[in-house]
């Protein structure tokens, strides 16, 4: 315990500075190519609904297994051979399954070529971490586009992996990836996907249940957090009434805990693969929305997940102080 709250520190204080190194092979990657060699092995189209629905479930557990098993060789190898060697696995694997540094990164080359370039090249900077379209986006459209994914990714990207870190380090940590993985790559409900990505867009809503719920509390808190610039009333007000606002159970509690901070209002209907998709609006109209909002929602995101390490390290001391005394 006391070499998985090491590397759980090195691990959160890793991706807060350098986040994912490019040119350095990574997990989710490797997960992916996995992903798509099974689907192009078992998806055919000709199959009749039940035998999709029912390949679909063996890809989850291939996955999940496999990713399981690789992940805890390379942990428990690592600590065999040497403990500091094992820390620094375990601490190297779990920075992988943490966004923070890159979802900060990502969303603020939005808000530069807003403010320095220009509308052309800010559309390209948020296709980048949005799933939607973003050809025809306003101003207005690109900066939303990006407080929404910044808001909604504290979750799935921050706070549920450090969560599942903190819970089983870095094979749990992974599985969790590797769920998100799944869902973002076959959970659509289109005619393609609708019954063989069930499985994986099942799971991830089972995984992400008390995350999602957990993530939307800390951001109302970490609104409230000096030095004060979010409106913390407004964010629980706007939790409690929205989050529920969306066709995912878990998509939008940090979007509304962040519309409510921020006294915006987010969501709304969107354009995804040439379809207008309609959604509910999250928070009311205070204040128009602007390019520093941008800023501000990754000012809040940090704090929010500064408050979830302090609570899960918090957890983590004690399990360890009482597993010395009993």
């Amino acid at each position: 315990m006391l070499y998985h709250l090491i590397a759980f520190a090195l691990a959160f204080v890793l991706d807060m500075i350098f986040g994912d190194p490019r040119g350095i092979p990574h997990p989710v990657i490797y997960i992916g190519k996995m992903i798509t060699l099974l689907e192009k092995k078992l998806l055919i189209e000709k199959d009749e609904p039940f035998l999709k629905r029912r390949k679909g479930r063996w890809l989850v557990v291939i996955v999940l297994m496999t990713t399981g098993i690789i992940s805890g060789i390379f942990v428990i190898a690592a600590y065999f051979i040497n403990i500091y060697l094992g820390i620094i696995v375990e601490a190297i694997l779990s920075a992988t399954c943490l966004a923070a540094r890159d979802l900060t990164k990502e969303s603020m080359k939005v808000h530069y070529a807003l403010k320095n370039e220009s509308l052309e090249k800010a559309r390209y900077a948020v296709s980048m971490i949005v799933g939607r379209d973003t050809k025809c986006l306003t101003e207005e459209g690109v900066t939303k586009a990006a407080i929404e994914t910044v808001a909604e990714s504290t979750s799935d990207g921050v706070i549920a992996p450090m969560i599942y870190l903190a819970i089983g380090g870095p094979i749990l940590g992974l599985l969790y990836k590797a769920v998100n993985t799944m869902d973002s790559m076959l959970g659509y409900k289109n005619d393609k996907y609708l019954d063989f990505g069930r499985a994986a867009a099942l799971t991830d809503d089972y995984f992400n249940f008390l995350p999602a719920r957990i993530s939307g509390l800390l951001m109302v808190v970490a609104s409230g957090l000096l030095p004060k610039r979010f409106d913390i009333k407004n964010s629980w007000k706007i939790f409690k009434r929205d989050r529920l606002k969306h066709h995912s159970p878990n998509s939008a509690h940090t979007e509304a805990a962040a519309a409510g901070a921020l006294e915006v209002q987010l969501a709304g209907p969107a354009v995804y693969f040439g379809k207008l998709v309609e959604k509910d609006y999250l928070g009311d109209k205070i204040n128009d929305v602007k390019i520093d909002d941008i800023k501000r929602v990754n000012i809040l995101m940090l704090r929010t997940s500064i408050l979830a390490y302090i609570f899960l390290n918090a957890v983590l001391i004690l399990t360890l102080y009482l597993t010395h005394i009993f």
